[in-house]
């Protein structure tokens, strides 16, 4: 949904070329916050500004996000636990290095009580 809902605000403000960049940095903000909100609120905000698009993601917790470690190919190999149901490999981590690789900038303000996790996007 809120995909959806910023979309929308993009294709009024015709910043349609900067979509898929904008839409793919929320999609991860939204997931990091969800996950860490634990069926608490979260809020978003989506600011069009003279030479870009801000988004920004709120959630309650004072845990900062985490980058993982680069991982090479040597890092990976088979495990049969993949296969079963809500197995998680250690391989996710991987929102923040995609978020900061297509935002012109990024980054968290604390707040009380929680964060404002956010990017900008520049159009």
């Amino acid at each position: 949904m809120v995909r959806t809902v910023v979309g929308l605000r993009l294709s009024e403000w015709g910043l349609e070329r900067v979509a898929e960049s904008v839409l793919l940095i929320v999609a991860e903000l939204v997931t990091n916050a969800v996950r860490v909100a634990a069926e608490r609120e979260v809020r978003v905000r989506c600011v069009r500004e003279v030479r870009s698009v801000l988004v920004a993601v709120w959630d309650p917790s004072e845990e900062r996000p985490v980058t993982r470690p680069v991982m090479g190919p040597g890092d990976f190999g088979a495990d049969a636990r993949a296969l079963e149901d809500g197995y998680d490999d250690g391989t996710g981590g991987w929102g923040l290095p995609l978020v900061q690789a297509l935002a012109s900038e990024c980054g968290v303000t604390e707040v009380v009580p929680g964060k404002w996790v956010w990017a900008r996007v520049s159009c």
